[in-house]
């Protein structure tokens, strides 16, 4: 059996991928929600309920934290649920797998991270990851880490979905807070799903951060343009927002403060770098098409619910 926390676009692909070959899998959240499935398990539990998921856990082969609290509360949430699923895999005897992110690194000269670049950040959610990372490895749960970059993907929540697709939809210039012809690694979440799968079985991977498979390096504006081909809309206007505004929004607005933080990101090269992973277990990126093509179909499909 396996245990994963959260149902959002990772979670629900990493259920869906054990089930499809056969594993029992149980999903936890807070309203009991996830996919349909004979061997998909949906149960109700707080992730920072150590004596829930600790019950939930026994006899489970992983724990997947592919948990996520809101932006504006990582300080405050992801101690405590870090802490209950480290706990619940350590009572099981589980392996804990982490859906990770490239926060820990901070602003790196030329953008390029790979898994030896060291955890330098300094703001406060950079920090948080590297305290949860360290915190898995400290206590003694033979644990992994997949770090992947932003996603894209039906349900993504990203530059993607937040700027470009409702420019889009309204026929308007978007405005992004970014350098729009700065390359930038994005990810696909079923990418990340499936390298979670296969590192949590492959003790060589035990005790190590990985990076997810993904394709090369593209600008927000050419993403945009991929994108428009694709569904045969003409090109979208793409702007960057320069890069004060966020900041000054950030005074008042708390999400606009977090997303500030983090906004060197966007403005200068952000290149992830996961030939390792390639190399060592033969995992390989999947086409920038096939997220395209989903996140497309689901726009379509929530566009006719609407109509």
């Amino acid at each position: 059996m396996h245990l994963v926390i959260g149902s959002g676009p990772i979670g629900s692909t990493v259920a869906n991928l054990l089930a499809e070959r056969g594993e029992r899998v149980r999903i936890v959240t807070r309203s009991g929600s996830g996919p349909e499935h004979p061997l998909i398990e949906r149960v109700t539990g707080d992730a920072a309920d150590a004596r829930r998921l600790t019950e939930l856990a026994q006899g489970a082969e992983v724990v997947y934290n592919c948990a996520n609290p809101r932006y504006t509360e990582w300080t405050e949430k992801w101690f405590p649920m870090n802490n209950a699923m480290i706990a619940a895999a350590k009572s099981a005897g589980a392996v804990y797998a982490i859906t990770g992110n490239l926060y820990g690194y901070g602003p790196q000269p030329g953008g390029l991270m790979t898994e030896s670049t060291p955890l330098a950040a300094t703001g406060r959610k950079g920090r948080v990851r590297i305290r949860m990372w360290e915190d898995a490895l400290a206590s003694g749960v033979r644990t992994i880490e997949a770090r992947a970059s932003d996603y894209l993907g039906a349900g993504a929540v990203g530059v993607f979905s937040s700027v470009l697709l409702p420019a889009l939809e309204k026929g308007r210039t978007a405005w992004g807070p970014a350098d729009i012809d700065a390359p930038h690694t994005f990810t696909y979440t079923g990418d990340m799903a499936r390298t979670l799968v296969e590192l949590a079985r492959d003790e060589r991977a035990w005790g190590h951060a990985w990076h997810v498979p993904s394709p090369a390096p593209i600008s927000i504006r050419e993403l945009a343009d991929r994108y428009c081909d694709l569904t045969g809309q003409p090109h979208l206007k793409v702007r960057s927002m320069p890069r004060f505004v966020m900041r000054a929004a950030g005074v008042v607005v708390p999400m606009a403060r977090e997303m500030a933080e983090m906004d060197y990101q966007f403005y200068a090269p952000f290149v992830l770098d996961s030939s390792l992973t390639e190399r060592t277990f033969g995992l390989t990126a999947t086409d920038l098409e096939v997220p395209l093509r989903e996140t497309a179909a689901s726009a379509a499909a929530t566009a006719a619910r609407t109509m």
